[in-house]
């Protein structure tokens, strides 16, 4: 992994030895000033649903250019669970959701997106799976709010890297889920400059069950992952978890 310079703003909320539990939530965000502060206000309403836990929200600013950390800045003031982790670049969605993950100190860890496209509610459901026994909670996609195209293509390309690697990935899943705290650790030791984090998750082992959903529209602002990225992210899960590359390249040699 790069040296990634960034600013952490200290948690406020001291954990309580025997006290309950404590569920992290890591948010990457990128340029999300027109949505970030719905999300937030959504997220806490459902977290109001489960006043038997304690949280800690941590946000990592991926080098935003908008007004996106100014926003997080002022919400974090006003919420003392959360935590502001600075980029001073832009890294990428893995590298953010990586970063959270380090500084994420809770029992269990769940990483979603900020557009509303993951439902807040969803997240308690994937709390219930892990108070039933499961280690790893995935959010599988039901069904999904987005064009044709990307539907499809997306289809297709779960069930290909499914066929060419000896890892059971998900399918229809992204990186909408919750770690147990044994199984957070286990991924932080996976330190991939190219990173494929739903495939490393697959790929550690330990209780995994699902929870289906019903993906929404973003709320606001366009899309993170344009196709150049996306394309991107393809190839990091194909060459980092297939060996379908390597014998086509053998082939041709």
């Amino acid at each position: 992994m790069p040296d990634i310079s960034s600013r952490v703003q200290e948690s406020r909320v001291p954990r309580q030895p025997g006290g309950a539990a404590l569920v992290s939530y890591v948010l990457p965000v990128f340029n999300e000033q027109d949505g970030i502060r719905h999300f937030h206000e959504e997220l806490v309403a459902a977290l109001g649903e489960r006043p038997e836990f304690t949280y800690e929200l941590v946000y990592v600013n991926d080098g935003s250019s908008d007004g996106t950390p100014g926003i997080l800045e002022d919400i974090a003031k006003n919420d003392r669970r959360v935590r502001v982790v600075d980029f001073a670049r832009n890294f990428g969605h893995q590298m953010a959701i990586t970063a959270g993950i380090d500084e994420a100190r809770g029992d269990a860890v769940i990483v979603m997106d900020t557009d509303l496209q993951d439902p807040p509610a969803v997240s308690l459901r994937l709390i219930d799976a892990w108070r039933d026994g499961a280690e790893i909670v995935h959010a599988r996609r039901r069904s999904r709010q987005d064009t044709f195209f990307k539907r499809a293509t997306a289809h297709a390309y779960y069930r290909l890297l499914r066929s060419s690697t000896d890892v059971d990935i998900p399918l229809d899943t992204g990186d909408f889920r919750l770690m147990d705290r044994r199984a957070a650790d286990e991924l932080r030791r996976f330190r991939e400059r190219s990173r494929f984090v739903r495939g490393m998750v697959a790929s550690i082992g330990f209780r995994q069950s699902e929870v289906r959903f019903d993906r929404d529209e973003r709320f606001a602002g366009e899309t993170k992952y344009p196709l150049r990225k996306m394309a991107r992210l393809a190839i990091d899960g194909l060459t980092g978890f297939s060996t379908a590359p390597l014998r086509m390249i053998t082939k041709l040699g």
